[in-house]
């Protein structure tokens, strides 16, 4: 059997129950921080007797539904609790599943670029775990230091090692590595937080509930440190979980810094639903959120071209095409690794390298990203041949 159509399945198979597990993760953080926020005062006074805290009311799906939360916990534990953890952990076995196969497996094309490190497979692989493990590691002790008593402080640590994170990736790996390894880093705390810190607290608490103790409350305060954490990490990690399809970013000259920019605007918007649940949103925390989009936006135009001669003709760079593009954007790409074209992007005839020419000069004159690690060698000249033909009006 063809070695790529194995990698190929099992990339749609991991992908898609990536995909589906992390719905499901994040659906249920999402749902609980939307139920702890829309708590009220409960309507029967024998609820408060029995120590609820606060309820909510609600109709779904043709049927009326209440969820009550206990201040601390009921007077006895019911047979069967339900508990939401198995949601992030297979999210976090499938994504890594899914690093392995699409950026270490095929590092040479989604992870190496020499132009910007000329790193073996094994460095790069190495690097890209010890990332991972250094992440949690850093983080961790930072909450659990004294700097973790004062959250604005950690916040403001967290930001800066987040940014030193962000620069270095971008400057040992491709731009798309850099960005998918910064997401799976914060994926990973997240995870971790949820196995470390959140679950062992609600263990705690339903231990001391059988033993008629009253808990430790420093779990709580951990866990909820973790959980609003969690929160507001969750976008920035769906964002570089798609930004594979944005060359324009992970590209660009200071694509770590957009990296930031993006995922400080996702963390605002954040901000901004979690104060809406409490009815006390401030038009301003989304306000600053959209307008750094906007200033990333801005910041990632492609620079005013410059002057790149004569334009050329197609003549001139068919051969180049045909030499550095068509073993894998052909109907049977002859790239070892590739089954099909990638993106489903055919570039064969003259017609259809006109018809994208504008992408084509995006990926291969502005942002460079294309040949994917430069992996056919093509050479500063065939790009501004090029982007001369292109500019000349790809005739």
């Amino acid at each position: 059997m063809d070695a790529a159509f194995v990698v190929e399945w099992l990339n749609l198979v991991l992908r898609w129950a990536h995909m589906i597990v992390g719905i499901a993760w994040i659906g249920a953080s999402f749902y609980f921080i939307w139920l702890d926020n829309h708590l009220h005062k409960p309507l029967d006074p024998a609820d408060e007797a029995k120590g609820i805290g606060g309820e909510v009311w609600a109709v779904h799906g043709g049927g009326f539904y209440t969820a009550k939360k206990f201040v601390l916990a009921p007077e006895k534990l019911p047979p069967e609790l339900h508990w939401f953890k198995w949601e992030a952990y297979t999210t976090l076995i499938t994504g890594f599943f899914l690093l392995c196969l699409v950026y270490y497996y095929g590092a040479e094309v989604a992870l190496i670029d020499p132009s910007v490190m000329a790193l073996d497979k094994w460095e790069a692989i190495a690097l890209g775990l010890g990332f991972l493990v250094l992440g949690w590691l850093v983080y961790d002790g930072l909450c659990r230091s004294a700097f973790g008593e004062d959250d604005l402080l950690l916040g403001g640590l967290l930001f800066i090692y987040c940014v030193i994170a962000a620069w270095a990736l971008c400057h040992l790996f491709s731009g798309r590595g850099a960005y998918i390894h910064f997401g799976a880093m914060l994926g990973t705390i997240m995870v971790l937080n949820v196995y470390f810190v959140i679950i062992p607290g609600q263990r705690e608490l339903v231990r001391a509930k059988e033993e008629g103790r009253t808990p430790d409350p420093k779990f709580g305060v951990m866990g909820r440190q973790r959980s609003v954490h969690n929160t507001y990490f969750t976008l920035p990690v769906l964002f570089t979980m798609i930004s594979n399809h944005y060359a324009g970013l992970y590209g660009h000259e200071w694509n770590w810094a957009l990296l930031i920019l993006i995922s400080v605007a996702g963390a605002l918007v954040r901000v901004w639903f979690v104060q809406r649940h409490k009815g006390n949103q401030d038009p301003l925390v989304m306000a600053a959120g959209l307008v750094i989009l906007a200033i990333t936006a801005i910041l990632s135009l492609p620079r005013p071209a410059e002057s790149l001669g004569p334009p050329a003709a197609f003549a001139e760079v068919q051969p180049i095409f045909q030499a550095r593009c068509q073993s894998c954007h052909a109907i049977k790409p002859t790239q070892e690794g590739f089954a099909a074209p990638p993106k489903g992007v055919v570039l064969e005839t003259p017609e259809e390298f006109r018809a994208r020419a504008g992408m084509i000069f995006q990926q291969v004159w502005v942002t460079k990203v294309m040949p994917p690690g430069n992996l056919t060698h093509m050479t500063d000249a065939e790009r501004r041949l090029i982007a001369r033909w292109i500019k000349g009006g790809a005739q």
